[in-house]
């Protein structure tokens, strides 16, 4: 009997170190996945830019794991949180990644829904990579856990001041924003800019309300002061709107759009007759980067989704799960403490697609690039080519 109890004792621990082999508890067999997590909207008003964002950091992710993913053969998994651009949602989004326990988060779409979830990753300790929020401030509140791919806004204004000045030669400028952190942060950046070159004027500076229809009331107030150029610095949904109904008011006005107002949807929504000629101020369009990274990544893009992103902010996003997965493999850790030190401080010249990529002390990314562009006859976005007589 004694031997026979040794026998089943022998079994039961041969049972439980096979069970350990096959779910790598021991270090071996298959090896789990690095979460990380994508917050962005991806259903509601900005579910265009949303989707194309998931869409491009699938295409890294699978790129990554295809040569054998990070630290020691572990693959990248993505976890998705929709918030629905909704400073709400993206709390409660936030929430949720934390509960996921991804190891770092690509967050997100538009600087107002960024600033809640980001609160809560820095109080939280997670690293957060921002793709599409841009306003100033947000890497001025001294977080250790913030980064951003894109680019500020106080950059974007300098930009728009030297076009209207030395491109346009015009001389009298309309602002709207629409009170969001972003589009206030813009409009605020292109007045100061604006002032300090002293040539151009602004003859108007006003907001409009975001998710409103009809902007008639506004719109005829600023055409009274008769402006050449108005810069709208909110989102496309309305952009689409406020250029339709200038032109049903008579305006001549050069519109130009912020680096989120003019894309695909712009033009569906303010139909071609008026969105033809409108221009916008921007980071480079993926099919006009040149960088090594720019063509397979673009390629790849294109077959799988028959065109290429109609917007920058995407492939920003993209470029921060480069910016993860490099810092993971760099420092051997997940740790998000590891991490933003390595980012911050050692992190220089990664090759990226919207070219090489470097922080700042503060999180920010170092460089800048803008292009002015014009929605052609046919509805795309090319580099804006001045008339020539």
């Amino acid at each position: 009997m004694k031997g026979y109890r040794m026998y089943l004792v022998l079994i039961s621990l041969a049972l439980v170190l096979v069970s350990a082999l096959g779910t790598g508890a021991l270090g071996a067999g298959k090896l789990d996945p690095i979460r990380i997590g994508l917050q962005a909207p991806i259903t509601d008003q900005w579910a265009y830019e949303g989707e194309m964002a998931k869409n491009c950091v699938q295409i890294v992710a699978d790129e990554i794991n295809g040569k054998g993913g990070i630290l020691g053969g572990r693959k990248i998994e993505i976890v998705v949180g929709d918030d629905q651009g909704s400073v709400r949602q993206s709390a409660l989004t936030a929430q949720r990644m934390i509960s996921e326990k991804v190891v770092a988060v690509i967050s997100t779409y538009g600087s107002s829904v960024a600033e809640p979830s980001a609160t809560i990753y820095e109080r939280e300790g997670l690293l957060n990579i921002a793709y599409g929020a841009t306003a100033v401030e947000l890497t001025e509140r001294g977080w250790k856990y913030f980064f951003r791919t894109c680019f500020k806004d106080d950059h974007q204004g300098t930009f728009f001041a030297r076009f209207v000045n030395g491109t346009l030669k015009v001389g009298n400028v309309a602002v709207l924003h629409d009170n969001t952190t972003f589009g206030k942060g813009l409009a605020e950046a292109a007045r100061v800019s604006l002032e300090n070159a002293n040539k151009a004027k602004i003859v108007f500076y006003d907001a409009v309300t975001p998710g409103e229809r009809d902007f008639t009331p506004i719109l005829t107030r600023m055409q009274k002061t008769n402006p050449d150029v108005v810069y709208f610095t909110g989102y496309y949904p309305e952009a689409g709107l406020i250029a339709r109904q200038m032109r049903s008011l008579g305006s001549k006005a050069i519109f130009v759009g912020g680096n989120a107002a003019i894309n695909d949807e712009f033009v569906e929504i303010a139909g071609i007759d008026v969105a033809k000629g409108s221009l916008t101020t921007q980071e480079p369009l993926p099919i006009h980067l040149e960088f090594p990274e720019s063509k397979g990544f673009l390629d790849e893009y294109i077959s799988r989704h028959n065109a290429p992103p109609s917007s920058p902010w995407p492939v920003y996003a993209a470029d921060a799960l480069k910016v993860i997965a490099a810092a993971i493999d760099s420092t051997g850790s997940t740790d998000s403490k590891v991490l933003a030190d390595y980012i911050r401080n050692e992190m220089k010249d990664l090759p990226g697609i919207t070219g090489p990529i470097g922080f700042d002390s503060l999180g920010d990314r170092t460089g800048a690039m803008y292009l002015a562009y014009e929605v052609t006859p046919d509805g795309t976005l090319q580099p804006y080519q001045p008339y020539q007589p």
